[in-house]
């Protein structure tokens, strides 16, 4: 028989710390005076108690690893039951969102998509603006875990490729998470307080630069303003960027410096081949925009490089609207968001590794036809590719450009617009935040949904930030079976 307990243990303990944290964003309000303390407090109770409960009538359960079903139901069933307690304050407190708003808030900030419901985010309780900054800051750390230690071990997308990185963890996954989280987390703090330092340098409040830097090394967007990050100085904008493309680097070589080796980090090609692309990218759309507004400034370029980026490690700021930069920018911005970071990261999308992959492959079926009687076998930093590999990275691009165009019928059929009803679904899916269009891109948001469409959404940024096939998986009927 299936034996739920070790899950229900561990989501029971994770559910139970997420309430303890809401006594942070109540100590704020308490000191602020705001009148919105109880709810955290209210919230905090019903959390703990029910996550403490679950983790207590489960623990006799818990065993030393986990099979490979209950893995495949923890990393799907945590990323379900923490936004449904971290949707409590923003229910319960000043917003008196719906329970659908209140719970794509949340799944937004845990996932780490940035998308937003919520408008006057300036006159909110700051305890409301930490509560956003927390979610996605965990989020964040979270799906670093999830990256390093269970999709490779679930075989997903070509995770697979990276157990050898390090961190083989077959047949001890929850020990050997907790060691790799503690190394993790110190680097993740580490890289926040350096980001928050940064942002205080560059003119930002104490209050403004702890949460955005919470939500940049998260690469999750959520800010404190609505005009996002518009309003900040050109050195913190600059920072930004940096602090961006530092979070969508694979955290394990940050493991690995700290440790007194950066030759992993120099000599990785998806890292090579994500600030090539981020490069390209930038000076693509600075001629662009050079050729199209016959001249370019500081201001411009700092346009260019601040959403470029943005958008290529998915974490959603705007400095600028980039829908007014004519239809070569909408377009690439659309494909941009596809590309995303490198794995094991805080970044979001498809990830560098992937298109490496895709493209090695490529290459050796070209010399293929060129050769037929060659043997070619595409290579992955000088390593020859499993098959298992390829097979997995194959059927994650098709599952996801199928489940791209599911969403987005089905966000037609709620009445959207195809401009809206495309990029919402490659918004959502992809984890990047803002979409494109008038009511969903970079100057607006998503409260002028349908309820409908809203929890499609929320259902995309669930599938596309566990990778597609964690989600899938459970949903068979095989997987249920002895």
């Amino acid at each position: 028989m299936f034996d739920l307990r070790p899950v229900g243990y561990v989501i029971g303990l994770l559910v139970a710390f997420l309430g303890a944290t809401m006594l942070a964003p109540m100590a704020v309000d308490l000191r602020d005076g705001d009148g919105h303390w109880v709810v955290f407090l209210q919230s905090a109770v019903i959390t703990s108690l029910t996550g403490g409960l679950v983790a207590l009538a489960c623990q006799n359960g818990v065993r030393e690893g986990l099979t490979i079903r209950q893995t495949f139901l923890l990393t799907t069933g945590v990323w379900v039951a923490l936004p449904m307690f971290g949707a409590l304050p923003f229910a319960l407190g000043v917003l008196e969102a719906s329970t659908v708003d209140a719970f794509f808030e949340a799944m937004s900030g845990l996932t780490t998509t940035g998308a937003t419901v919520f408008s006057g985010l300036d006159d909110l309780p700051r305890s409301l603006l930490l509560w956003r900054g927390l979610l996605q800051w965990f989020g964040g750390v979270g799906i670093i875990v999830v990256a390093m230690v269970f999709l490779p071990e679930l075989r997903i997308g070509g995770m697979q490729i990276f157990k050898s990185e390090g961190f083989d963890t077959f047949g001890k996954i929850l020990p050997r998470a907790t060691e790799i989280s503690s190394r993790i987390s110190v680097i993740y703090v580490g890289l926040t307080l350096a980001c928050a330092i940064t942002y205080m340098a560059g003119g930002m409040g104490r209050f403004d630069a702890v949460v955005h830097a919470m939500t940049t090394v998260a690469t999750g967007g959520f800010a404190n303003y609505d005009s996002s990050f518009g309003d900040f100085s050109a050195f913190a904008q600059y920072a930004c960027v940096v602090f961006m493309l530092f979070a969508a680097l694979p955290f394990v070589r940050y493991v690995q410096l700290i440790s007194g080796s950066a030759q992993p980090l120099l000599r990785d090609s998806q890292v090579r081949s994500f600030f090539i692309t981020a490069i390209v990218l930038v000076v693509s759309l600075s001629f662009w925009r050079w050729s199209a507004e016959g001249g370019t400034t500081e201001a411009h370029f700092r346009e260019v490089l601040f959403n470029t980026v943005s958008i290529l490690t998915g974490t959603g700021y705007a400095s600028a609207d980039y829908m007014l930069w004519g239809s070569f920018a909408v377009v690439l911005f659309f494909i941009i968001g596809l590309i995303g970071g490198c794995a094991g990261s805080t970044a979001c999308s498809i990830k560098i590794f992937r298109y490496q992959l895709l493209i090695a492959s490529v290459k050796s079926q070209i010399r293929k036809i060129h050769s037929p009687n060659g043997m070619f076998a595409p290579r992955y930093e000088g390593r020859k590719v499993p098959e298992d590999v390829l097979n997995s990275v194959m059927s994650f691009f098709v599952f996801f450009i199928v489940t791209l165009g599911v969403i987005a019928v089905a966000l037609g059929l709620t009445g959207l617009d195809f401009t809206t009803s495309v990029s919402g679904a490659a918004a959502a899916l992809a984890n990047i935040g803002p979409g494109l269009g008038d009511k969903i891109g970079p100057s607006g948001n998503f409260a002028g949904l349908s309820d409908t469409a809203k929890w499609i959404l929320a259902a995309a940024m669930l599938i596309g930030r566990l990778e597609l096939m964690a989600v899938y998986a459970i949903l068979t009927v095989k997987f249920w079976r002895d």
